[in-house]
C-alpha cells in the first residue's frame, strides 16, 4: 500500500516510515483493505496531514477511532462527508461552539475548514474495518501518531493541543506544556456530555485567545 504524504511532513516523518512496526502496519493494511470493508479511502487515510501542512499547524485535536459506518469517516477525526448525518459527538462539537461563539449550527458536518486552517484532526488509530469499532487498534497506529504528537511537541511552538476525554488526555505525557498550551475536558460524546463533562469548557473560545496573544490567526471554527 502506498501512502501519499504532502512533503511539509515528510523530513519530519521520513524515518518513522523505515522503521519495521510501520512496515508491519501496512503489510496488515494491504491485506485488510483487499480482503475487507475499511474507512476511510486508502487514498484519505493521510488526510489530516495532506489538509493541515506541517508550517501551518496551530491546532491538534486527537480523536480515538475514525467512524466505521459508510460515507462517514474520510481522515479527519470528528469530521464526516458533506451530506451526511452528524453524529452525536459531532453534534455536541458544534453545540459547543454555538454557546461559546454565538455561532449558528452549521449544516455540514465536515470540518474540513478547521484543517485547512491549520488544524491537525489527528485520530490515534488512522484505518478501521467496517462496523467493527477499535478493529485496526494496536497495529502500528498508536506508535505512529504518538511520534506525531511527540514530533509537533520538539518542533514547534504554540501549538493549542485539545485533548477531550480520557484517551486523549493520556497523550498529555507526550506535550512539553511549557512550548504549547494544553486543553482538557471530557469526551464530546453523549455518555460524557449528558453528565456535565463538556458543555461549558469554552475551548474554541480559548484557543483563539491564545493564538491572537502568539500574534497568530484565529480559526474560524
Amino acid at each position: 500500500m502506498k501512502l501519499d504524504l504532502h512533503p511539509s511532513w515528510k523530513p519530519h516523518l521520513k524515518e518513522e516510515f523505515e522503521k519495521p512496526y510501520f512496515k508491519d502496519l501496512l503489510f496488515f493494511l494491504d491485506e485488510e483493505y483487499l480482503n475487507n470493508t475499511c474507512f476511510p479511502k486508502v487514498e484519505e487515510i493521510f488526510n489530516a496531514f495532506n489538509n493541515c501542512h506541517f508550517n501551518d499547524l496551530k491546532v491538534v485535536i486527537i480523536g480515538q477511532d475514525p467512524y466505521h459506518g459508510p460515507g462517514q469517516a474520510h481522515g479527519l477525526c470528528f469530521s464526516v462527508n458533506e451530506g451526511v448525518k452528524h453524529p452525536p459527538s459531532l453534534v455536541n462539537i458544534f453545540k459547543e461552539i454555538t454557546d461559546d461563539l454565538g455561532k449558528p449550527y452549521p449544516e455540514s458536518g465536515s470540518l474540513l475548514s478547521w484543517s485547512q486552517q491549520g488544524v491537525l484532526l489527528l485520530n490515534a488509530t488512522l484505518t478501521v474495518r467496517a462496523h467493527e469499532a477499535g478493529s485496526h487498534q494496536g497495529k502500528g497506529w498508536e506508535t505512529f501518531t504518538d511520534q506525531v504528537i511527540k514530533i509537533i511537541s520538539n518542533k514547534k511552538e504554540n501549538v493549542v493541543f485539545l485533548l477531550w476525554g480520557g484517551y486523549a488526555k493520556k497523550k498529555s505525557k507526550l506535550i512539553n506544556s511549557k512550548r504549547h498550551y494544553v486543553l482538557s475536558t471530557g469526551h464530546p460524546s453523549p455518555l460524557s456530555a449528558n453528565r456535565g463533562y463538556w458543555f461549558g469548557n469554552s475551548h474554541f473560545s480559548q484557543t483563539n485567545d491564545y493564538l491572537e496573544k502568539s500574534n497568530l490567526k484565529p480559526i474560524k471554527w
